[in-house]
């Protein structure tokens, strides 16, 4: 049995969603990919092209890095306007600050050194160390990841520095929103285990499809469905939300995925029933170690009926558990498919005139 059989989890990622939809489903999880932004270079753009003949003209004293995709779509544009060698000469004598290992990794990779690198990979931690260090009377240039940082580079110019912006690539929807709006009912019907992040603005673009719908979102999230973030920065507008999330210690696809398979088995609940051992598993159960996997509906009375084991549930109590629209007659049938897909009619059990219970042992 695999970490995360049974297991249902949502990918907002574009760049790199195939590799790690591939390394949630090695580990047995279904996977629901739904890209909440993509990234659109500015290779052709003429702000990019203009600040990086600013930088030619007045070299930067510090430049920072803030992605490894900006930095690499940065010194390929160069390569395409033929200011590639003039730009790392340019870089290579700047003090380069890079705010996580993927942008150091591009730097690096580029042939040049970083000088300074934050434990946190946060904005926030860079504008410290920049400040304490001192820029007043220097050229810092900023190689932005995607949005506009505002109050970053307005710190720098207060504290005296000139600050060269370098737009290198900028989010934009995705060209299908229906599988994000299809991911945002998902979650607000708790249809998910859990949802993957791997950029803060991804996080409001999931609120934002979610529109009237977004505190319900909030509220799963909260609640029932893991908030999963490549690491701190991602994790950042969650937490101001008041959401838990997991977040491994290093920021890569593959710690992500293990904090994963460490957290959503924990969560799974296991009860004797009938003689037989009986584990939820988001939307299958594992019945003595056997994987069945269930329809939304009985799988949703499996619940309903398991958080209160032994318990005698009414079906008018168990209705608000399905489909909006549902009768008591639904609630029958999908009890009905609950024993049919359980293996055994025993595990649910019918209370003349009172409604059903789990007989756990």
């Amino acid at each position: 049995m695999t970490e995360l059989a049974g297991f249902t989890v949502g990918v907002t990622a574009d760049r790199r969603r195939d590799e790690l939809a591939a390394l949630l489903e090695r580990r047995g999880a279904r996977v629901v990919i739904a890209p909440a932004l993509r990234i659109v270079p500015l290779h052709d753009d003429s702000q990019l092209r203009e600040a990086t003949r600013r930088c030619l003209d007045t070299p930067p004293d510090i430049v920072v890095a803030n992605t490894g995709i900006g930095m690499r779509g940065w010194l390929e544009a160069a390569e395409g306007w033929g200011l590639a060698d003039p730009l790392r000469t340019v870089l290579a004598e700047a003090y380069i600050v890079a705010r996580g290992p993927k942008a150091r990794g591009a730097v690096r990779a580029a042939g040049l050194h970083d000088q300074w690198s934050p434990d946190s990979e946060s904005c926030d931690e860079c504008l410290a160390h920049l400040l304490k260090r001192g820029v007043a009377g220097q050229t810092v240039a900023v190689q932005l990841h995607g949005d506009q940082q505002p109050e970053f580079c307005a710190s720098l110019r207060a504290a005296g520095a000139e600050v060269i912006e370098v737009p290198v690539y900028r989010w934009a929807p995705p060209l299908d929103s229906a599988p994000l709006h299809r991911l945002v009912d998902l979650v607000s019907n708790r249809l998910v285990d859990a949802i993957t992040f791997t950029s803060a603005p991804a996080v409001g673009a999931l609120l934002a499809a979610a529109g009237p719908g977004g505190d319900a979102v909030l509220e799963a999230l909260r609640a029932d469905v893991v908030a999963a973030c490549v690491g701190p920065v991602t994790a950042a507008p969650l937490i101001r939300h008041g959401i838990p999330v997991i977040a491994p210690a290093r920021a890569r696809l593959g710690a992500l995925v293990r904090a994963i398979a460490d957290e959503l088995p924990r969560r799974a609940v296991t009860l004797q029933v009938a003689e037989h051992q009986l584990t939820l598993r988001g939307h299958a159960a594992m019945v003595d170690g056997e994987l069945r996997p269930l329809a939304p509906a009985p799988m949703a009375v499996l619940r309903a009926l398991a958080a209160m084991p032994g318990k005698v549930r009414s079906r008018a109590s168990l209705l608000p558990a399905l489909p909006r629209g549902a009768d008591e007659h639904a609630v029958e049938m999908a009890v009905a498919r609950l024993r049919a897909g359980l293996g055994d009619p025993a595990f649910v059990q019918t209370v003349v005139k009172r409604g059903y219970r789990l007989p756990v042992d």
